[in-house]
């Protein structure tokens, strides 16, 4: 069953661009990330850039966790890169042309209620210019606010995926536009 953003979650927000990927195996995934990486670098270079909320959805297995390794791969990421079940956040601080680069890397799976994020303290990294991508952004409700970028990812036989992308501002619409 596909996984769609619930457009209900982000009141009076209009979509800007929606794109679909097949992703063969592996290997298309990792070049989606690396394509996602350089549109990170492209809409951080424009003037006025805030960060970059970018929500992933999808079942467990589905591939979220691999699409963010693909992306901080892609932006020069080269050591391990763990999922968050249990921490809820990595933070990766990583040198770049434009200067360093903030990506946070959270996991809420592991919230049972909404207020867990508030108590948690994370709307800080959203304010700081960083990049946040969020598994599991359901967990939250409506606490999280209003995305960039929306990845759902669905499993579609075996390795395949099918990657269903809704862009929510100019930034997530810029870096959609080149992936």
């Amino acid at each position: 069953m596909p996984v769609v953003p619930d457009p209900s979650s982000f009141p009076h927000a209009n979509v800007l661009l929606e794109r679909r990927f097949t992703l063969d195996d592996l290997a298309a995934t990792d070049a989606l990330g690396e394509r996602f990486a350089h549109a990170i670098d492209y809409v951080r270079a424009k003037p006025g850039f805030t960060g970059l909320h970018v929500q992933l959805l999808g079942d467990l297995g589905a591939g979220k966790t691999t699409l963010v390794r693909a992306t901080l791969a892609g932006l020069g990421h080269s050591g391990r890169v763990r999922s968050p079940t249990y921490t809820l956040v990595e933070p990766y601080a990583l040198a770049r042309e434009g200067g360093p680069l903030e990506v946070f890397h959270f996991d809420l799976y592991r919230f049972v209620d909404p207020a867990e994020w508030a108590d948690a303290g994370f709307r800080e990294y959203f304010d700081s210019g960083a990049i946040c991508l969020v598994e599991w952004p359901q967990k939250a409700g409506t606490l999280l606010g209003k995305p960039d970028l929306v990845f759902a990812l669905d499993t579609v036989d075996g390795e395949r995926r099918r990657l269903d992308a809704h862009a929510y501002s100019e930034s997530g619409k810029a870096c959609l536009e080149r992936c």
